[in-house]
C-alpha cells in the first residue's frame, strides 16, 4: 500500500501527455468543423486543377484560411459517383477563386471559431499545471514518508528518534546478568528524577555515561531500561547517521540534536556504536580535515564546551573503545565508563530466568544446569539459545521444551548445523581414533578441562567434536593449565601418529595446530611463562589505524625473535611428546572407547571416564559439573 501513490503516478504522467496531445488535436482552431467535413481520400492541388479542367468539380468548401479544400467531384471511372476529397492548398492561390466563378462552381468559405484561440491557449497551460501539480504531490508524499527529494532542505537536521515519555516495554527487572551495570545506572535514572538528593551534598550530575563491553552483553537493552524508567524526553540515535558525503552535514545534525534536548532538558541522549563517529583523529593518512572528524570535534563541543549543556545525559554505547578519541573519554564528557561484560554463572541463571518466561520447559529442566553447560555465553546467546530450543521443539511437534532440546540447541549454536552420519569406514574410524586421542589427554591430565561428551556427529565444518565443560569461572589461567590444554589440543594427532604411523596422519588438526601455535606464542611473549623471562614483548591489541600500521616496529631485535620461536617450539615439542606418551599408556582403552563409539556415535563424559577408570587413574577434578 505504501507503493501505491507511486504507481498511481506513473501511471498519471504518461496519461496527461497523451490527454494533452489529443486536447491539442480537438480544440484546435476550425477543428470542430473540419473533424465533421473530412474526407477519407487525399487529393493533390496538381490533381484538382485537371479534375476543374475537365468540369468535373461539383462544389468546393474552404477551411484554415484557405489553405484546405473539401472537393465534391465525380468520377468517370466509378461510373459518375460523387467522391469527397481532401485537398492542401498553397499559401498563395488567388487565381483559384477566379477559376471557380469562371467554371460556375458553387464554393463556399468556412472562418475559423471564434472560441479556437480560447481553447488552444488552454490546452497549451492545462499540460504544465497538471505536470507541477503531480511533481509538488510527489515531493510532498516523499516528505511525508521521510525520504526521497522532499529531505532535500533537510540534510543538516538530527535523525534521532525523539519520544517524549520513552516507552520501551523495557524496564530493570527485565535485565538481568550485569548487576553492576544496572546499580551505576540507576543512579543516572535517580539523578533524572530527584536531582536535589545529590545537589544537597554538592554532587554534580554526571554528563556522559560510555557502555562498554563486547557484542551481545546488553548494552542497547540497558538504555532502552534507562528510558523506560526514567521517564523524561528521550533521544535514540547510531553514530553512523551523523556521517553523510556531504561536507558539514554531520556537524550541523549534531548541533541541531543539542538544541532539540536543551529545548526538552532535563532528558537523555543515547548514541549507539560511538565508534562510528568518534573514533580517534589524525590517525589515518592524509591529515584531520575529514568529514568525520568535523563530526567528533562538533561533539565534543556540544558536550563540553564554552556554552556547555544542562541537564543532559548522553549514553554511548561501543564494542571498541580502543579506538576512541582520548578527549571523548575525559571526565567532564562521558564522566563514568560502564563495563557490561559476559555474564558469570550467577548472571547467566538470572538472563535465561528472563528468556524462559515465555517459554514451556518441562519440569526436569533445571536452569542452572544450562547456566553451567554454556560457560563464555552472552545474554543474546543465551536468548538465541532457547530460541532454537523452542524451535527445535516445535519442528519435533514435542509439548514442551527438554534436556534433549536444550542439548542439541547448545551443539548447534556452538558448532553449526548437524551433518549427515559418517557411513562405517576407515575414515570413520580415523576420525574416532583422533577425537578419542584428544578426550583421553582431557580425562588423563589434572589440570585439563573434563570432558563434557565425544561425538561422530558432524556439524559445521568439523567431522567430529569434543566438547570439554571449565569446571569453574576461570578468570586467571596458570601455566600448567595452558600446558594441558595444549597437550589436550594435540592429541588428535598424537593418536594418528601412534595409531596409523607418520604417513598416515590427515589434515583433521589444522585447527588444533593453530589453536596451539597461538597459545604458545602467548605464553613466550604475553605471560612470561618461558626461559626468556618476565617479558612482555608484544601487546594484545593489533594495530587499528591505517596510518598506525605504517609506522609500527618490532618491539625486540631479530635475535630475540628467533628465541621466541626456538620457545615457542619447545613448549610445542614438550606437549607433543607428553600426548603421544599418554597414546602408548593407554592404548587398551583407546581401541574400546573407539570401537563404542563407533557403535554409538556418542559418549557422554561420564561414562567415559568410568571405562578409563577401569584401566587406569583418572584424577579428581574438583568442582566438576555434571554432565546434562
Amino acid at each position: 500500500m505504501k507503493l501505491s501513490w507511486k504507481i498511481l503516478l506513473l501511471w498519471t504522467i504518461p496519461a496527461l501527455v497523451i490527454g494533452f496531445f489529443l486536447w491539442q488535436g480537438a480544440f484546435s482552431p476550425a477543428a470542430g468543423d473540419l473533424g465533421r467535413n473530412t474526407a477519407s481520400t487525399r487529393m493533390t492541388y496538381g490533381r484538382f486543377l485537371e479534375y476543374l479542367d475537365a468540369g468535373r468539380v461539383t462544389s468546393v468548401d474552404l477551411y484554415d484560411g484557405g489553405q484546405t479544400a473539401i472537393v465534391e467531384a465525380t468520377d468517370s471511372e466509378l461510373d459518375n459517383r460523387i467522391q469527397r476529397l481532401r485537398v492542401d492548398l498553397p499559401m498563395n492561390s488567388p487565381e483559384l477563386i477566379t477559376k471557380l466563378r469562371k467554371a460556375d462552381i458553387s464554393f463556399d468559405t468556412h472562418p475559423a471559431r471564434k472560441d479556437g484561440a480560447i481553447w488552444g491557449l488552454l490546452g497549451n497551460l492545462i499540460f504544465p499545471i497538471l505536470l507541477i501539480a503531480g511533481l509538488f504531490f510527489l515531493f510532498r508524499r516523499s516528505s511525508n514518508i521521510g525520504g526521497g527529494p522532499g529531505q532535500a532542505m533537510n540534510f543538516g537536521k538530527s535523525r534521532a528518534r525523539f519520544q517524549m515519555e520513552a516507552k520501551t516495554g523495557i524496564v530493570f527487572d527485565d535485565v538481568a546478568g550485569i548487576e553492576e551495570a544496572k546499580e551505576e545506572l540507576q543512579e543516572v535514572v535517580t539523578f533524572l528524577k530527584q536531582p536535589e538528593r545529590f545537589t544537597a551534598v554538592g554532587a554534580r550530575i554526571p554528563k556522559g555515561v560510555l557502555l562498554v563491553g563486547p557484542p551481545g552483553t546488553g548494552k542497547t537493552l540497558l538504555a532502552k531500561a534507562i528510558a523506560g524508567e526514567a521517564g523524561v524526553p528521550f533521544f535514540s540515535i547510531s553514530g553512523s547517521e551523523f556521517v553523510e558525503m556531504f561536507v558539514g552535514v554531520g556537524a550541523s545534525r549534531v548541533r541541531d540534536l543539542f538544541k532539540k534536548a536543551k529545548e526538552n532538558a532535563p532528558c537523555l541522549i543515547f548514541i549507539d556504536e560511538i565508534d562510528a563517529v568518534g573514533r580517534q583523529r589524525g590517525a589515518g593518512i592524509g591529515g584531520g580535515n575529514d568529514e568525520r572528524e568535523q563530526t567528533l570535534n562538533q561533539l565534543l563541543t556540544e558536550m563540553d564546551g564554552f556554552e556547555g549543556n544542562t541537564g543532559i545525559i548522553i549514553i554511548a554505547a561501543t564494542n571498541r573503545p580502543d579506538v576512541l578519541d582520548s578527549a571523548l573519554l575525559r571526565p567532564g564528557r562521558f564522566d563514568r565508563q560502564v563495563i557490561v561484560d559476559a555474564p558469570d554463572l550467577k548472571g547467566r541463571i538470572g538472563i535465561l530466568e528472563v528468556h524462559a518466561r515465555n517459554k514451556k520447559l518441562a519440569p526436569e529442566i533445571s536452569i542452572e544446569t544450562i547456566a553451567r553447560r554454556t560457560p563464555g555465553f552472552t545474554g543474546a546467546d543465551l536468548a538465541n539459545l532457547l530460541n532454537e530450543a523452542a524451535i527445535l521443539t516445535a519442528r519435533r511437534r514435542k509439548e514442551a521444551i527438554t534436556m534433549l532440546e536444550i542439548n542439541d540447541a547448545v551443539d548447534r549454536v556452538v558448532a553449526g548445523m548437524e551433518g549427515t552420519p559418517l557411513v562405517d569406514s576407515k575414515s570413520k574410524r580415523l576420525i574416532a581414533y583422533h577425537e578419542i586421542g584428544h578426550a583421553i589427554v582431557g580425562t588423563v591430565l589434572k589440570d585439563h578441562d573434563p570432558v563434557q561428551k565425544v561425538t561422530l556427529i558432524p556439524r559445521g565444518q568439523a567431522q567430529g567434536l569434543t566438547w570439554f565443560t571449565p569446571n569453574e569461572e576461570q578468570g586467571l589461567i596458570t601455566r600448567s593449565q595452558l600446558k594441558a590444554r595444549i597437550t589436550g589440543a594435540l592429541g588428535g594427532r598424537a593418536a594418528e601418529e601412534e595409531i596409523f604411523g607418520h604417513s598416515e596422519v590427515t589434515t583433521g588438526a589444522g585447527g588444533d595446530l593453530q589453536q596451539v601455535t597461538g597459545m604458545a606464542r602467548q605464553m613466550v611473549t604475553r605471560f612470561g611463562m618461558s626461559d626468556l623471562g618476565p617479558l612482555s614483548l608484544e601487546s594484545q591489541e593489533g594495530e587499528v589505524f591505517l596510518g598506525a600500521g605504517l609506522t609500527s616496529r618490532a618491539e625486540y631485535s631479530e635475535k630475540v625473535a628467533a628465541r621466541i620461536d626456538e620457545q615457542v617450539r619447545q613448549i610445542v615439542e614438550h606437549c607433543h611428546s607428553d600426548a603421544r606418551q599418554i597414546m602408548r599408556d593407554n592404548r587398551v582403552v583407546i581401541d574400546r572407547l573407539v570401537d563404542l563409539l563407533i557403535e554409538k556415535e556418542t559418549i557422554d563424559g561420564e561414562e567415559f571416564r568410568q571405562i578409563v577408570a577401569e584401566y587406569t587413574t583418572v584424577p579428581d577434578k574438583e568442582q566438576y559439573v555434571p554432565v546434562l
